[in-house]
């Protein structure tokens, strides 16, 4: 199986709060023999506020990222954060710039099946899949990738992969309310409540996602006695490449996943 190399660019939140979401992330590219560089000296995109203060910092501190990636040999960086992922390549699209930015879920998504079956040793079947997509990796149409901003199909596409049931849902590409957990919590409380809510009655046990504010959001925001599991799209994966929930940091999650995975996990990884 051929090494395929990219520039890496895991953001804030990685190296924080979505901590399990590098870990899976390094997981299962080890198995698909994907090699990940980290960018050195890398700094925040500003994906948060820079865009509402200052145009010229919105652009300049993405750049500056591809800039340090270009000056390693790199012309792709990966950038598994949605939210990074939408500032880099929106300021790659408008500068012109050489480097090509990819978000992990199109990364892993354009892999040819048989190379992600074959590191697939443990089928996940009959767990039931709400593929979560949210708002920063689909639009605009000009960092979309071409992904159908209404109807998108890559976490669908590796579900069926891992050997999971992918729901059809209404919520898909819903807004979680982003950053408006800071300043709003009312509304994200309701929105994520919705989502959680309209992938239980479609008969999900757990969502996936790609998104460190949406997990965050989804898991922590929901409310009522019922919650539903918020795995990153990654760790579903790790768990049918056969790494155990805590090499995939399952227990970093707030809304335990393990009931819901029992029936899948029973005998095959600890």
């Amino acid at each position: 199986m051929k090494t395929l190399t990219y520039a890496y660019y895991p953001g804030c939140s990685l190296h924080s709060t979505a901590k399990e979401y590098d870990l899976s992330t390094k997981a299962i590219c080890q198995k698909l023999n994907i090699e990940l560089q980290e960018i050195p000296d890398w700094n925040c995109c500003g994906a948060s506020t820079a865009h509402s203060t200052s145009h010229e910092l919105a652009q300049q501190l993405p750049l500056r990222n591809l800039d340090i990636a270009k000056k390693m040999g790199m012309n792709d960086v990966v950038a598994p954060c949605a939210a990074c992922y939408n500032r880099l390549k929106l300021a790659s699209v408008q500068a012109g710039h050489s480097v090509q930015v990819l978000s992990m879920m199109k990364l892993i998504a354009s892999l040819p099946n048989e190379r992600i079956q074959q590191a697939v040793s443990h089928q996940l079947s009959g767990l039931k899949v709400a593929c979560y997509y949210g708002c920063m990796m689909l639009r605009p149409k000009s960092v979309a990738d071409g992904e159908d901003s209404e109807n998108p199909t890559s976490l669908d596409r590796l579900s069926k992969l891992a050997g999971a049931d992918p729901v059809a849902w209404s919520h898909a590409t819903e807004c979680c309310g982003g950053s408006l957990a800071l300043s709003k919590q009312n509304i994200v409380q309701r929105l994520s409540t919705d989502i959680a809510t309209a992938a239980r009655e479609s008969g999900a046990d757990i969502i996936i996602t790609a998104c460190p504010m949406c997990q965050t959001n989804l898991d922590s925001r929901q409310i009522g006695d019922q919650r539903t599991p918020i795995l990153y799209f990654t760790q579903l994966l790790g768990l049918a490449m056969g790494f155990s929930p805590n090499e995939l940091g399952l227990q970093r999650l707030l809304i335990s996943p393990h009931p819901a995975l029992a029936k899948v996990l029973e005998g095959s990884v600890a």
